[in-house]
């Protein structure tokens, strides 16, 4: 018998595995995918996320890689107009212990494999079914069997498998909201941009029905941007999915021009729908437990998914560690209680947490894309007036590793 069975690779998957190695615990991630994913575009991590993969060990290489924006901007769709400017840069660190990044998502996913051991990582290991009955559970194991026909026996099996998750349709019988709403993303060389695009600053133009939101990546050689508008109906929200330009620009003619640059700019566009589902009253079951979009997929409104996902991931392995030194921690032998106690508090430190920003992600649709008039107008002067970067305390400030261990 194995012992935690991380089932996916992913940013969610690879910082488990991470941060139960620094605590001592053995782990094995279970890829579906035969080779790892090198598309995407931008993350944004937060200080409630980049303190965490800090102590990880990883600062040193996300300053090579990351880039360290000055600012959060909010800008008109039509004529660039500035709305709302909240400092980051060096306020932000000042107020929260920890700098806010800006990362391609490949940068992020390289930084924390390269904390976890190859061979700890199988991939083309596509699950089909956990097996973590009251009978599997009384005995310390859960099953795994996968489509090459292949199995494993864990100690516990952690979801990180994504919004289409099998680990937890084990737990729940749901399926994912269609928000009715498509992104595009693109990367651009910021050579071929003006000076303007090129700045270290994030990005967000609002406009009716839809905005864009773009920021460097790669240490400032790229410019990533995503471009959020109506979709005719539900669809793939894969990250491989090709999208066409001319759509793209279609549905952006009349934007301004720093808007109509990046679009220029482009050669390859990534078009998915975007879903979520809604929140989970229990992230864990005997012998499982979900994190990342297994656990809450959420919108991307909030530039949180990541960020929570390192959240959950570094809660998990304090909670299976044991909070007091005591037990085994990953649910083997004697430690039997002692992980019963760590999916309670995982699940209380956590549960509370991401449903609200999965609540404020889907609110979010309505500010960011009101027509204009009266009601566009007066959000405007709140944007200008609500710039205070402390107003986000409870969001940056948080530490969940520390929070789940009493």
């Amino acid at each position: 018998m194995g012992g935690i069975a991380v089932v996916g690779g992913g940013i969610a998957g690879l910082a488990l595995a991470a941060a139960l190695n620094r605590r001592g615990l053995p782990s094995v991630i279970f890829e579906a995918e035969p080779e790892p994913a090198e598309i995407g575009a931008g993350v944004q991590i937060a200080p409630n996320a980049s303190r965490l993969l800090h102590r990880l060990g990883l600062a040193g290489r996300l300053r090579q890689v990351a880039v360290r924006p000055a600012a959060t901007e909010f800008r008109r769709w039509s004529d660039n107009e500035l709305i709302g400017r909240t400092a980051l840069g060096d306020e932000c660190e000042r107020l929260y212990g920890a700098p806010y990044y800006t990362i391609h998502r490949a940068d992020l996913r390289h930084a924390l494999a390269s904390l976890v051991r190859p061979e700890r990582i199988l991939l083309g290991r596509r699950l089909v079914a956990v097996r973590a009955g009251p009978g599997r559970a009384a005995a310390g194991r859960a099953g795994l069997r996968f489509a090459d026909g292949s199995s494993y026996e864990a100690s516990m099996v952690v979801g990180a498998d994504g919004i289409r998750s099998v680990v937890r349709a084990t737990m729940v019988a749901d399926e994912p909201v269609f928000s009715g709403l498509g992104v595009y993303r693109g990367l651009v060389p910021a050579a071929a941009l003006p000076g303007f695009l090129r700045e270290p600053v994030i990005r967000l133009w609002l406009g009716p029905g839809r905005h864009v939101v773009c920021y460097p990546v790669s240490a400032g050689r790229v410019i990533s941007f995503a471009a959020i508008a109506p979709c005719d109906g539900p669809g793939s929200e894969s990250w491989a999915a090709e999208g066409a330009t001319e759509d793209l620009s279609r549905s952006f003619r009349g934007w301004n021009q720093p808007v109509q640059h990046l679009i220029a700019g482009t050669r390859t566009v990534r078009r998915w729908v975007l879903y979520d589902r809604e929140p989970l009253p229990r992230l864990r079951a005997p012998r499982v437990a979900l994190i990342g979009d297994a656990a809450h997929p959420m919108l991307p409104f909030a530039a949180q998914g990541a960020n929570q996902a390192i959240e959950d991931a570094l809660a998990l392995a304090a909670c299976l560690a044991g909070g007091n030194g005591s037990g085994n921690g990953d649910g083997s032998g004697n430690g039997d209680a002692d992980a019963a106690d760590a999916a309670r508090r995982y699940q209380a430190g956590r549960a509370p947490r991401t449903a609200r920003l999965q609540q404020q992600a889907r609110w979010s649709v309505h500010g960011l894309h009101m027509p204009d008039g009266d009601a566009q107008r007066s959000r405007d002067r709140a944007l200008r007036l609500g710039t205070d970067l402390s107003g986000q305390a409870w969001l940056y400030g948080y530490d969940a590793e520390r929070e789940c261990v009493p």
